[in-house]
Order: C-alpha cells, then sequence, then structure tokens
C-alpha cells in the first residue's frame, strides 16, 4: 500500500541509479473502477516538470524511491491524456462529494496498491489519519500508538473511487469511471442535500452538469432558504426553462422570494401558459390553502366512458402532478371524483356517471394550511381539491404539500412554545447556541468578577483606589464575614446552575411535547416531586460542600464546614422549588398562547439559583463566623 503524501517527494531514479529528479504527481486513467496509474510527473535537477508512461518506464516502487528501466538520455516523454486525472493537482486538498454518504468532504490523502505489476487507485482518505500523515509519516505514527494505549484503533476513513464526484475543478468532458455514480445519476433528495453544503460557486458548478429536467427536480428538493438563490444564480434563460418545468406551486414559491424585477424577466421568458398558472397561484395569501395547490388538476366530465378516461390520462394528462384521483366537473363546477383504482377495476365500457362519488371533501383558497393538512390526514387523502365560493375548481394540495406544511407549523409551534424564533438566523445562531448550552458558565464567570469587586471593595482596595471617581464606603466588618464564606460557594455555584438548568429543562421538555392538561399532574403534586428530588440532591451537594470546606480548612473544626453544608442544601432544595414554580408558570402562559423563551426560562431559573445560594451563605456566614 502507498499513501500520495508519502510518495510525493521520492527520488525518481533512472536505470544507472543516477537520480533525475523527484515525485511531483501522478496521474491515473479514469475510465475504470480502480484506476491504474498512468503516468509519472516529477521535477528535473531545474524544477522542471517532466511527464513519463508508468507501464513503460517505471520498474519498481518502494518507500524510498522510484526506479526506472532505462537511462536518462533513453527516456521519451508524454503528456496528460484528456481521460487522466492528476492526484496531486486535481484530488488532493480539493472538495469531493461522497455519493453513498451524501455529504461534502475534503480528500487528506490518497491510497494506492499494487495489483500485478500495476499501481491502482483504492480511493480518498478524508478523515484525521490523512491530515495527519499530510504534516509528517511519524506525527501519524504516534496518533496511532497513542489511540492504541487507549484501547482503540486511530480509524482510516476511505471513500471509494466509485463512490466519488468531483467539484472543485470542471472534468466534464472525462469519463470518471464505468461505474461511477455521478451526482446527476442520484435521486434528486439526494443531490439537494449535498447541494446545500456547498458554496454558490459551487452549487453552479454542480448546476452546469445537470439537465433541466434533473435540474428541476433537485431545485423541488432544496430548502426554502436555498431555493431562491439557486434559481437567482443562474442566467435567466436557464432559470426560467428550469421554473417551467417545475410543479407550478413549487416555481410560484420561489418567484415569489425573488426581487420584482427577477421575477418578472422569468415569468416572460416561461411558457405563457406556465407563466399564466404562476400568476395565478401568486394572487394567494400565504399559508393558505390556494397559497400551497397546484392549478394541475387532471378532470373529466359524466358522459364519458371509462375507456375515454383511461385514454386522456395517457395523453392530456401524463404531466400533472398527482392522478390518484380523478375530478369529475360540469364546466368549472366539481361534482364528484373517481379514485384510480375504481377507474382501473372498471369495465372499460363503464360510464363514469357509474363510478363518480358526489360527496366531496374541499377546502376553500383562504383556509388556513394547516386546517388543510389537518384534514388530509384526518381523512387519509393523497389529495384534497381547492373550490372557490362558486363551487369552481381552482386546484388541488397534494399529499407532498400537506407534509410539508405538517412539518412547517410543527417547527412554527416549537418556536412558539419556546420563543426560539427570534433566535434563529447566521447572525444569532451562534451566539444563542452559546448562551442556550452554556449560560450557567457565563453567570458563574460574572458572579466570580462580581464577588471579586466586592470583596476588594470591603476591604478598602476598590474604595482607596476609585474614590476620585465614585465614592464607594466602607462595606463594614459583617460584610467580610459573610463574604468569607462566600467564597467557598462560588467554588460549588456550578453545582446549584446546573441543578436549577435541569429542573428548568423537564419543563421547557413538557412544553415542547405539548401534555394536555387533563394528563398533565398538579400543583402539589410537582411541588411534591421536585421537593423530594431537591431533598436528596440537596443532601448530595450539602455533603459535598462540607467536604469541600472541610478539606481547604484542613479539618471539620469550627462552624464553617458545617455552615457552608446547611446553606448549600438549603439552597439547591429552594432553587429547585423555584425552578419548578418558574416551569408552572411558563406551561400556564403557553396554554393561554403567550410566548415563553425556551433561553429565558433556565436563564431566570440560574439566576434565581445564584441569588438564593450566594444569600443564604451570606447570611450563614455573619450568623456563623466570628465578628471581625
Amino acid at each position: 500500500m502507498f499513501y500520495l503524501t508519502r510518495m510525493l517527494g521520492r527520488p525518481v531514479v533512472d536505470a544507472a541509479g543516477e537520480v533525475i529528479g523527484e515525485i511531483s504527481d501522478v496521474a491515473i486513467a479514469t475510465g475504470e473502477v480502480f484506476p491504474r496509474v498512468t503516468s509519472l510527473a516529477f521535477l528535473g535537477p531545474t524544477k522542471t516538470p517532466f511527464m513519463l508512461s508508468w507501464r513503460k518506464y517505471v520498474s519498481t516502487i518502494d518507500d524510498e524511491q522510484v526506479v526506472l528501466n532505462a537511462e536518462r538520455p533513453d527516456l521519451r516523454f508524454s503528456y496528460l491524456q484528456p481521460d487522466e486525472v492528476l492526484l496531486a493537482r486535481d484530488l488532493l486538498n480539493k472538495q469531493i462529494v461522497d455519493t453513498q454518504g451524501m455529504k461534502v468532504v475534503r480528500v487528506n490523502d490518497l491510497k494506492v496498491s499494487e495489483s500485478r505489476g500495476q499501481l491502482r487507485l483504492l480511493g480518498a482518505e478524508v478523515g484525521v489519519r490523512g491530515i495527519l500523515r499530510g504534516l509528517h509519516p511519524s506525527i501519524e505514527r504516534v496518533a496511532a500508538a497513542a489511540t492504541r494505549l487507549l484501547g482503540r484503533e486511530l480509524p482510516e476513513n476511505l471513500i471509494a473511487w466509485n463512490y466519488m464526484d468531483l467539484l472543485d475543478r470542471d472534468l466534464s468532458h472525462v469519463r470518471l469511471s464505468v461505474t461511477h455514480k455521478r451526482l446527476h445519476e442520484l435521486h434528486p433528495a439526494d443531490v439537494a442535500d449535498v447541494l446545500e453544503q456547498l458554496t454558490p460557486t459551487q452549487r453552479a458548478r454542480v448546476f452546469e452538469h445537470l439537465d433541466n429536467a434533473q435540474a428541476a427536480l433537485t431545485v423541488a428538493e432544496l430548502e426554502d432558504e436555498f431555493q431562491a438563490d439557486v434559481i437567482d444564480d443562474l442566467g435567466s434563460q436557464r432559470a426560467s426553462d428550469i421554473l417551467e418545468m417545475m410543479d407550478p406551486d413549487d416555481a410560484a414559491d420561489i418567484i415569489g422570494d425573488l426581487p420584482y424585477d427577477k421575477a418578472e424577466a422569468l415569468l416572460h421568458l416561461m411558457g405563457v401558459q406556465e407563466a399564466s398558472a404562476v400568476r395565478s397561484l401568486l394572487g394567494y395569501k400565504e399559508k393558505t390553502a390556494g397559497g400551497i395547490m397546484t392549478p394541475e388538476v387532471t378532470t373529466v366530465t359524466d358522459d364519458m366512458t371509462v375507456q375515454q378516461v383511461i385514454d386522456y390520462l395517457r395523453t392530456g394528462a401524463a404531466e400533472h402532478e398527482s392522478i390518484y384521483y380523478i375530478y369529475v366537473v360540469e364546466g368549472d363546477r366539481l361534482e364528484g371524483v373517481i379514485s384510480l383504482r375504481d377507474l382501473v377495476i372498471s369495465e372499460p365500457s363503464t360510464p363514469v356517471a357509474d363510478l363518480v362519488d358526489r360527496d366531496v371533501i374541499t377546502v376553500g383558497p383562504d383556509d388556513d394550511q394547516e386546517d388543510v393538512a389537518e384534514t388530509m390526514s384526518k381523512y387519509d387523502l393523497l389529495a384534497l381539491p381547492v373550490v372557490d365560493e362558486t363551487g369552481k375548481l381552482v386546484g388541488i394540495v397534494t399529499v407532498d404539500d400537506a407534509l410539508e406544511v405538517m412539518e412547517e407549523e410543527s417547527a412554527e409551534d416549537l418556536a412558539l412554545a419556546t420563543g426560539s424564533a427570534r433566535e434563529y438566523g447566521p447572525l444569532a445562531s451562534m451566539g444563542w447556541w452559546l448562551v442556550r448550552r452554556s449560560a450557567w458558565v457565563a453567570i458563574w464567570a460574572l458572579t466570580v468578577s462580581g464577588y471579586v469587586t466586592l470583596a476588594s471593595w470591603a476591604r478598602g482596595v476598590a474604595a482607596r483606589t476609585f474614590d476620585f471617581l465614585i465614592p464607594v464606603p466602607p462595606l463594614g466588618h459583617l460584610s467580610i464575614a459573610g463574604l468569607e464564606l462566600v467564597a467557598y460557594a462560588i467554588v460549588l455555584l456550578p453545582v446549584v446552575l446546573r441543578a436549577t438548568e435541569e429542573v428548568s429543562s423537564r419543563s421547557l421538555a413538557e412544553l415542547i411535547g405539548g401534555v394536555d392538561a387533563d394528563e398533565r399532574p398538579g400543583v402539589m403534586r410537582v411541588l411534591l416531586r421536585e421537593s423530594l428530588l431537591g431533598s436528596g440532591l440537596g443532601l448530595a451537594t450539602g455533603l459535598l460542600a462540607f467536604g469541600y470546606a472541610a478539606l481547604v480548612r484542613g479539618g471539620t473544626e469550627g462552624p464553617v464546614p458545617l455552615a457552608l453544608g446547611l446553606a448549600t442544601a438549603a439552597a439547591v432544595l429552594v432553587a429547585v422549588l423555584a425552578s419548578a414554580g418558574l416551569g408552572e408558570a411558563a406551561w400556564r402562559r403557553s396554554a393561554a398562547g403567550k410566548r415563553v423563551s425556551g433561553t429565558g426560562l433556565p436563564i431566570v431559573a440560574m439566576l434565581i439559583g445564584t441569588v438564593l445560594y450566594l444569600a443564604f451563605t451570606y447570611w450563614a456566614g455573619i450568623l456563623s463566623l466570628p465578628v471581625g
């Protein structure tokens, strides 16, 4: 086995033993399952690049050098062929698509193997082992030895060539592999997952290799925030062609997110019928049945026969988004519906009038999209007709649109329950994540800072230093007595913070879970449950505080260890009960339809716990420590 990073820089020696250069790259022929190394690129003594046929001139290769089978004067240099790719130039440290794992990764090294006198590429190393090897082989060996001492192995993360696709270089003219699973052969949903991981430039490059039909299906699978950007980055003619091939409801959603001038330009470039369908949908409000429906509806009349309807489906309705149901109309008015199943199992001569179900469940164009989705779920419908006030059939809502609505509404409900809607966005996401996950650290740090400042004031340091700016009166000997015990408490404060955070997090989980009032335990039962928990936790933390104080002071003599232990136990119990009370208040507020902040709830609980703990220990210090 050989690795490219180890091969680069090795000396190239001719048959006479003369060093004629060092390896700079190797080329592979891409039209094979495991590509064969076809050419050797090396730099001569004056850094002049040369290329040789691997099969014709390379005799042996080992960990030290590459030996040729001819002397320097007899070498005949070659050039890179159209179906060849240079590994270092075109793959190493480049981004590729792992078409098996559906993700974008970076190539840290490439692994090749000797087989029957030939060197073949096995795949790309995309893990940490390749990074370490690229720094230096000894670093990789040390890291591997260290992980073995811990009873584990440093894994090799290898992606086989037939699951690689290239991004950073236009290789559209290269036949990558006879069995290569290219991006355009993947399901559009998988391609969309990959595109969402790329930069706009890389996305545009991928779209160059997709035909319009594949591009249309892929854009429809992208998340909403990417769709308009992708279309906006394409040329107007290409963008209009893709939109024209999309379902009208999907195209309308994208055009509605584009700037007005761009949207109008694309609509003018689209076909008249397609543009008219999109414009009709743009007239409906967002989050309504009209806003999510498609106007492509399969309609027949009741004077037709089953055979006539089937013939029509094969021709006029072949491109419609959904033909699970065939709607019977009289003029524009909806009269009934026929299921595709009933149509298929009926005799060809059967009149449509004998099959039609005139008891049709419908919705109006202005009905809320959530109500529409719930109706489809309740009645197990694959499509739901949308009719206006005159009974005219204007479109249908399909099951895939209903599923998207349910997912969207669920996310909105979660944001409303937790107050996290305003916490989303590129700028806020990382900051709010840190706040939500590490708020206790920030509160602890602020408490430590405040204590240091307060203690300095109590001892007169700050008063002497800053008296010319802000007169600070001395706090007196009682403050010093209390602050002495608070100093011990601050070290243990994270325990109290995490306890209050845990209780508030459980309350938040109940909000997110949407527990009904009938199923929710009463207030007294909640307080009893939390008091038992708080008592157990308080006892454990109290013992911890007692042991910590005894360790620091060198024994259990004196009032400090006992005072700190009792104050800690009492503070944890009261803080847990206070957090439970906050959770109950938050649940009642959420049940009334008001917003509850998923970040604010635990932070307020931790602030209350902090104040309670410091207050308890401060007064315990005053009561237990001697004055002075």
